[in-house]
């Protein structure tokens, strides 16, 4: 399994291929707000480990592996920022509590937080409840 910051960039250079058709080391530092020589070293850890595929001045290709996994985070990303925006947490903060806790996360609570996220998509009226209940305890402190 990869790191937590081998996570983000995959996450990352998923996005950039999904979005551009391609990832440039420098698209994937300033998304990341890290220094290009840290994007080359953690590339070529990420060629290594057969995640991508790189060749020095020519660019990077996700392998099935990469891809595979990149996918799985870009959406583990949406479904916690969806899943935070149901219950009510303030925009302002979603993105940044999502890289917060994505990380921390086992598979098995993502898989919980997705069938709890279908589970009030299947009734608006669930979220409504929630949210009062919220207000309610927000009255109280």
């Amino acid at each position: 399994m990869p790191t937590p910051s081998m996570e983000d960039y995959l996450e990352r250079i998923y996005q950039l291929i999904d979005e551009k058709g391609y990832a440039r080391v420098s698209d994937i530092a300033e998304g990341l707000e890290v220094h290009p020589s840290s994007v080359t070293k953690m590339i070529q850890k990420l060629d290594k480990d057969q995640y991508l595929i790189y060749e020095k001045y020519r660019g990077l290709v996700l392998t099935s592996k990469g891809k595979k996994i990149g996918k799985r985070l870009v959406d583990r990303h949406q479904l916690l920022e969806e899943f935070l925006d149901m219950i009510g947490v303030q925009e302002e903060y979603i993105y940044k509590d999502v890289e917060g806790i994505e990380h921390h996360l086992s598979w098995d609570s993502i898989a919980c937080i997705e069938s709890l996220v279908q589970y009030f998509k299947e009734d608006p009226n669930r979220v409504k409840d929630l949210l009062s209940i919220r207000a309610e305890l927000d009255k109280e402190s």
